[in-house]
């Protein structure tokens, strides 16, 4: 986890280091849900649907003329799971860059549209831990190349903090070696400030 939270820090380092340049930038937290194709239960001939559990995320862009910038989104399992109910704690960790569009719907209204690419990191974690000259895991993962879009509907509530219930869709390539399908959707809600004009 800390090398996930000094990769978010370097991140939002790095896109409001661009706001100079940029006409807004945003910052948000949120929570939701991971849903997938596939049975409830599972085990590993068949592996395991991933869905189900709270998926905290955070996320940073920025954006330039017309609308249109880029942003940097990741959301991870809050809790380990149990895979297939084998005793085996998981966490996927969904990274995305995106390029993003935000048309103004009304004065405290207005759209994300966005889509990128990204990875999925599932950590698989264990009761022994490996050391290397620099740290020890008691994990080893599996990582996968993934395609996102995805949609949000922001309402500034005061000043230029907003709300933004949003739908994240998710293809992530070769999935099925650990889950049973590779369409993810994520859903949930986002609490945000906006840096320059709303």
């Amino acid at each position: 986890m800390r090398k996930l939270a000094l990769l978010a820090t370097l991140s939002a380092l790095f896109l409001f280091a661009n706001l100079a340049f940029a006409q807004q930038g945003d910052a948000m937290f949120g929570f939701g849900t991971l849903m997938s194709p596939g049975a409830a239960s599972c085990n590993f001939q068949t592996g395991c649907p991933e869905k189900g559990g709270l998926y905290p995320n955070v996320g940073a862009d920025v954006i330039f003329h017309k609308r249109v910038g880029f942003g940097f989104d990741v959301a991870w399992r809050g809790g380990q799971g149990d895979y297939g109910g084998s005793g085996l704690p998981y966490r996927p960790i969904l990274f995305d860059f995106n390029g993003v569009y935000q048309p103004r719907l009304g004065k405290k209204v207005g759209a994300d549209l966005f889509g990128g690419i990204g990875w999925q990191s599932t950590r698989f974690y264990s009761a022994n831990y490996t050391c290397s000259f620099y740290s020890c895991t008691n994990y080893t993962s599996s990582n996968h190349f993934l395609v996102d879009l995805g949609a949000g509907l922001r309402y500034y509530v005061w000043g230029h903090v907003f709300v933004r219930p949003e739908i994240r869709y998710y293809n992530v390539v070769n999935n099925k070696v650990d889950f049973t399908s590779g369409n993810l959707l994520r859903v949930g809600a986002s609490i945000g400030y906006t840096i320059g004009p709303e």
